[in-house]
């Protein structure tokens, strides 16, 4: 009788308990609540906490310490409460939506990819199929990235970004007129974004039309581009290539006053010159390469070739085989020039 008597007090006193948890659980959440309701986050997120410990069970207590922690950025904490309310009912809405928002936002793409399927096979949530394309657009799964993109560009016929994103994919693919014509679109729908129009330039320079890359180019410039020396540099390449050397070289002079020191550049002034007949010219830049790198053997060799085109066929020999031997692999490149 007395272990039957000492087993019901036990019990007694265990239902006691879990009753008294539940009603502290209970008050912790309503003190949560209110603290939520006029914005002070801080201490509801510490109310919700103080629920979950007496009942972490308690699927709703969860879910606003999530939602209010997510308010003071304490992401980690966010993101557990989150996991616990999926536990215990895999289909919430709103665990979901902010799970798939938030590991979209820290770029943990496979994450983000993972609840935001969940979302589109439960028909819940807006802008998912944006997220998990964009996902996986950055996992440089293009197959899959068109697929969910193409469905959120019905959902989004006016996000340009949507277009951009197809544009930028086919250049990774080199398919270079596809890529144009995406990018028209994205930038008819979105005209301040002047950084797509050079990378518009860039594709139309691969097709290539360098007339239409140049129109995006000085677009560009009109709209308040800035053009700083990689910009200037490949409009003035395109201004080449499309037979305007006077504009091209132009460019590239003024870009020199301002980097005189950069071999790269002082050698496509100096190879503009040589393309455009000026060879004394171009002489006297690819000298000044070889006064920062008297071992630029390439830039000696190409002084030979000028001064034999300038007429001083001996001079110009004689420079070229010194090149070589300090370079032999410059026979080639003899070979590639005779070509």
């Amino acid at each position: 009788m007395k272990t039957l008597t000492l087993i019901t007090t036990l019990c007694s006193i265990s239902l006691w308990t879990v009753g008294q948890d539940a009603d502290s659980a209970s008050v912790y959440f309503q003190k949560g609540i209110t603290e939520k309701e006029t914005g002070r986050y801080k201490p509801a997120v510490e109310y919700f906490q103080r629920s979950v410990q007496f009942d972490s069970t308690r699927i709703n207590s969860q879910r606003e310490l999530g939602l209010a922690a997510l308010e003071i950025r304490q992401f980690e904490t966010a993101k557990n409460a989150f996991n616990k309310v999926l536990q215990f009912d895999s289909k919430d809405t709103i665990a979901l939506d902010r799970l798939t928002n938030f590991y979209f936002s820290f770029r943990k793409w496979d994450d983000a990819i993972r609840y935001g399927l969940v979302m589109l096979e439960l028909n819940i949530g807006k802008k998912i199929n944006y997220l998990v394309g964009k996902s996986y657009y950055e996992k440089e799964d293009y197959g899959k990235a068109f697929r969910y993109l193409d469905a959120a560009y019905k959902e989004e016929p006016t996000r340009a970004e949507i277009p951009f994103l197809f544009a930028r994919a086919l250049v990774e693919m080199s398919n270079y007129k596809g890529a144009v014509k995406y990018y028209n679109e994205a930038i008819a729908l979105d005209s301040t974004k002047t950084q797509w129009l050079t990378e518009l330039a860039l594709a139309y320079s691969s097709l290539p039309n360098e007339l239409k890359a140049i129109e995006c180019y000085e677009l560009a410039l009109r709209r308040g581009h800035k053009a700083d020396a990689i910009f200037m540099e490949n409009l003035s390449n395109s201004y080449i290539s499309a037979g305007m050397p006077e504009r091209g070289i132009k460019v590239l002079v003024q870009l020199l006053e301002k980097r005189p020191g950069d071999l790269e550049l002082l050698y496509s002034v100096a190879d503009t010159y040589y393309r455009m007949g000026k060879f004394e010219t171009a002489i006297e830049h690819w000298g000044r390469i070889l006064q920062y790198d008297s071992e630029d053997a390439k830039s000696l060799y190409m002084i030979g070739i000028a001064y034999q085109k300038n007429g001083d066929k001996t001079k110009g020999a004689a420079i070229c085989d010194k090149a070589i031997s300090m370079d032999p692999s410059l026979r080639n490149y003899k070979q590639e020039k005779k070509l």
